[in-house]
């Protein structure tokens, strides 16, 4: 829970938590959001201080450092992380959650893929479940389409703060303005530069090569076949 207490003087919880250290994933959600009862629908079964965290979400003050050596704060302090945390997911996937969300991609929030071919094409959050405590988030590159463990670990960060499928609608809506192409480009090994190719005749080849294609033969053919090679065994004898 590491932050600048200095900054939180006159900024509510949501501003002071999103801004807290490792937290550059989260956007801030609005607060008519999560008035809304019909936004927070199947989540109070979740919580036991569903109530008290909905209210430290909501509150115009942020806490100070008495209120972080309080233990019943703390129980709802970590509730209202998740609370916040899975009301975010569902923000993110609204029209102004994704133009937040797209701000943060373009400027490079998130961080950027570790796969050479993707010239460090910019990464989107994503979570491995939707449930709490699965995993950690991890990050989906556009390009390459896999997933990896980002370089700044987030340990605060559940996956279920973003699902599953913000990835896939982010690209479905702005596919055309930041144009996400996939790459297909094989890596090409390098000696001082120089490209690498197939030694002709070497073990590498003669692994790659196509076995040779079997040949079906009929019963009588294959009479024929023998007639052939016993006679042909006859006249080679004969000729020693």
């Amino acid at each position: 829970m590491s932050g600048d207490s200095s900054y939180s003087e006159g900024a509510g919880w949501i501003q002071w938590f999103c801004n807290m250290e490792d937290h550059q994933f989260l956007c801030e959600v609005d607060s008519d959001f999560i008035r809304d009862n019909f936004n927070l629908y199947g989540l109070k079964s979740k919580f036991n201080f569903y109530n008290e965290a909905l209210d430290l979400i909501l509150s115009s003050e942020t806490p100070d450092d008495e209120d972080l050596e309080d233990e019943r704060f703390l129980e709802v302090y970590q509730e209202a992380t998740d609370l916040y945390g899975l009301i975010h997911a569902r923000f993110i996937i609204t029209a102004k959650g994704l133009a937040l969300m797209k701000d943060k991609f373009l400027s490079g929030k998130f961080g950027a893929c570790p796969r050479v071919l993707c010239d460090r094409s910019n990464v989107l959050p994503v979570g491995m479940s939707e449930e709490l405590r699965t995993s950690r988030v991890k990050v989906f590159c556009p390009r390459c389409e896999e997933v990896y463990i980002p370089k700044k670990k987030c340990p605060d960060v559940d996956g279920a703060y973003f699902g599953c499928s913000f990835p896939s609608i982010f690209i479905m809506n702005f596919v055309q303005e930041i144009q996400i192409a996939p790459n297909n480009q094989q890596y090409v090994p390098r000696i001082f530069g120089f490209r690498v190719y197939k030694k002709k005749g070497s073990r590498y080849q003669d692994t790659q090569q196509k076995p040779a294609e079997i040949t079906h033969y009929s019963e009588e053919q294959l009479k024929k076949l023998r007639g052939k090679n016993e006679q042909q065994s006859k006249e080679d004898y004969v000729q020693k």
